[in-house]
């Protein structure tokens, strides 16, 4: 099994649906600079439109500007894989 990145645990989070501030991304993922984190996450998220990353009082949000149904999904690792809806 491969390690999962810290890029990578960011993006799993916030594509739940959770807010992450920097303390919290210190504390749980040991990610030193979320600024440059997120940084480098908007490029690779938004790279085709299908999300969104917006900075609220500190708080970092990752929207789906495209929800409903997908015939994709992510492994945790970040692998595209076909989804059975």
């Amino acid at each position: 099994m491969s390690k999962i990145s810290k890029k990578r645990k960011v993006i799993n989070y916030m594509s739940s649906g959770r807010s992450i501030t920097p303390a919290q991304a210190r504390r749980m993922f040991g990610v030193q600079n979320l600024r440059a984190t997120i940084s480098n996450i908007r490029e690779t998220v938004e790279q085709f439109g299908n999300w969104e990353i917006v900075n609220e009082d500190g708080r970092y949000f990752m929207y789906d500007t495209h929800p409903g149904r997908r015939t994709y999904n992510f492994t945790r690792e970040g692998r595209r894989t076909r989804c059975c809806n």
